[in-house]
């Protein structure tokens, strides 16, 4: 199990990877500037998708290589 700092560490690359250094700063702006409920959030993103989907878009996710298409 990682530390809370190992986690920030590892969330902050993969922000930065994935967006940029800029949009990353901006993104954890928009989460500290407004409030969020991440379990409202999850409960609601994925209504329309079957868990056998889910499952497999998951499973094609982990096959596929890192940042294909970004």
């Amino acid at each position: 199990m990682s530390t809370d700092t190992e986690v920030r560490v590892r969330g902050l690359r993969a922000l930065v990877e994935t967006l940029g250094p800029v949009d990353a700063e901006r993104f954890i702006t928009l989460i500290l500037r407004e409030p969020f409920d991440y379990t409202q959030w999850q409960r609601h993103l994925w209504t329309d998708k079957s868990v056998e989907e889910l499952s497999q878009a998951a499973m094609a996710m982990r096959s596929d290589p890192p940042n294909k298409g970004i």
